[in-house]
């Protein structure tokens, strides 16, 4: 999202993770903005039974965690490496100064959270029902979108992921996938989604 060059032009410092290695851990308090190099980031909570509920998949060129550091509030979730992952890492008072000499990037931000909001939103409406296919159908055609695919998508998500990201139990996800497949909502090639 924000060049390289302009990141390193204010400060920002290099941190490789390595698979399952934290980032940021909700509940702490947020002081840097981070985006990604190359690698894989998920950003999750866990429901106090221990299932995990993915909020956000990132990866290269994505930044993460600016609302909590914008808004001053701690981290609502937390950041971990799906792979070995190289992010930039950017203070604060650095990411403030970058904003206000860059409006173009500022302009990009907002306009990325607000799109981060109506997934929120989507989310939300979304989980207030018990219905598995509709579920899942959302979460495709939302991605299917953000990915600017027009034809068919195909869907690089494990069924695991499927499930964390709609709050579903695998099993329910691996079921209804298979129906859809039957019904011929969905193809599925060697183990791959594609949905259109």
């Amino acid at each position: 999202m924000i060049p390289p060059a302009i990141l390193e032009k204010f400060g920002a410092t290099r941190k490789i993770l390595v698979k399952t290695e934290v980032l940021f851990e909700e509940g702490t308090d947020a002081h840097f903005y981070y985006q990604i190099i190359n690698g894989e980031i998920k950003v999750l909570n866990w429901s106090e039974e221990g299932k995990e509920f993915i909020q956000g998949i990132f990866s290269d060129g994505q930044g993460l965690g600016e609302p909590p550091l914008l808004g001053r509030f701690p981290y609502p979730a937390t950041a971990m490496a799906t792979m070995t992952t190289e992010v930039y890492k950017l203070s604060y008072q650095a990411m403030i100064a970058l904003l206000q000499d860059n409006f173009d990037i500022h302009l990009k931000l907002t306009h990325i959270l607000s799109n981060r909001l109506q997934y929120k939103a989507m989310i939300m409406k979304d989980m207030s029902t018990q219905d598995a296919e509709h579920r899942i159908v959302s979460m495709l055609s939302y991605l299917k979108k953000k990915e600017g695919i027009k034809g068919v998508f195909e869907v690089n998500l494990t069924r695991q992921n499927l499930a964390d990201l709609t709050g579903l139990r695998v099993e329910t996800v691996i079921r209804t996938i298979k129906l859809m497949q039957e019904q011929k909502k969905l193809k599925i090639k060697g183990r791959k989604i594609w949905f259109e």
